[in-house]
C-alpha cells in the first residue's frame, strides 16, 4: 500500500515528524557555482511511504529557458529518508551520476495547527560521499528543506571540484494534490 499523501492516522508514529514531506511537489529554482553558469530549472520530488517507518524519496529535474519551457534533463536522485529518536534523521540518496551520500541532520516543527503541521525544517549535513572512478569531485554538502505558507522550500550547498562550500541549488515546490503519477 503505498500512501503518497495519507493522513496521519495511516502513517507510522516514527514518520509523523517527517510527514509534512508526503507527497508530489513540483516548481521551479535556480543553480549557480564557481565552475559553472547561472540557470534555472524545474523539478519534481515525490516523498512516499508504504507503511514502514522510512520515507521514499525521488527527485528529476531539467534545464528550462528564459519562458520556463524544458531543455534537457538534469539531475536525478533518489534514495531514503529515516527518522531516528531525538528529532534526528538520516538520509541515504543515490545519483546516476556515480554518487552515493549518507547524511544525517535533525528536523525541528515550528508550526503546528489543529495537529496538522503548518512549518518545519529539515537541516542535513553529509557524513560520507562515495563516488565512483567517473564521477566529479565532490567533497560534500548541506542542504536545507523547509515547509513554508504550504510550500516546500529547499537549499543545496557543496563543495566539490577545488571549491569551498557555496550555495549550488535552491527551489520553491508546490504540493500537487491531483492523485496522478509523476509525468
Amino acid at each position: 500500500m503505498n500512501m503518497d499523501a495519507g493522513s496521519e492516522s495511516t502513517i507510522p508514529e516514527q514518520l509523523l515528524p517527517l510527514s509534512w514531506l508526503i507527497g508530489r511537489w513540483t516548481g521551479v529554482g535556480t543553480g549557480q557555482y564557481p565552475s559553472i553558469d547561472d540557470f534555472r530549472f524545474g523539478q519534481e520530488v515525490t516523498f512516499s511511504t508504504d507503511g514502514r517507518p522510512f520515507l521514499s524519496y525521488a527527485s528529476r529535474s531539467w534545464l528550462i529557458d528564459d519562458d520556463g519551457n524544458r531543455v534537457r534533463p538534469l539531475a536525478t536522485e533518489s534514495g531514503f529518508w529515516r527518522p531516528r529518536p531525538h528529532n534526528q534523521v538520516e538520509v541515504q540518496l543515490a545519483h546516476p551520476t556515480g554518487y552515493s551520500e549518507i547524511w544525517y541532520g535533525n528536523v525541528e516543527i515550528t508550526g503546528l495547527e489543529n495537529a496538522r503541521i503548518t512549518g518545519a525544517r529539515a537541516e542535513l549535513r553529509t557524513d560520507m560521499v562515495g563516488r565512483t572512478e567517473s564521477a566529479k569531485e565532490y567533497a560534500g554538502g548541506h542542504r536545507l528543506y523547509g515547509l513554508v505558507d504550504e510550500r516546500l522550500l529547499w537549499t543545496f550547498d557543496m563543495s566539490a571540484v577545488g571549491q569551498p562550500i557555496t550555495n549550488h541549488l535552491a527551489a520553491t515546490l508546490q504540493h500537487v494534490d491531483d492523485g496522478a503519477p509523476p509525468a
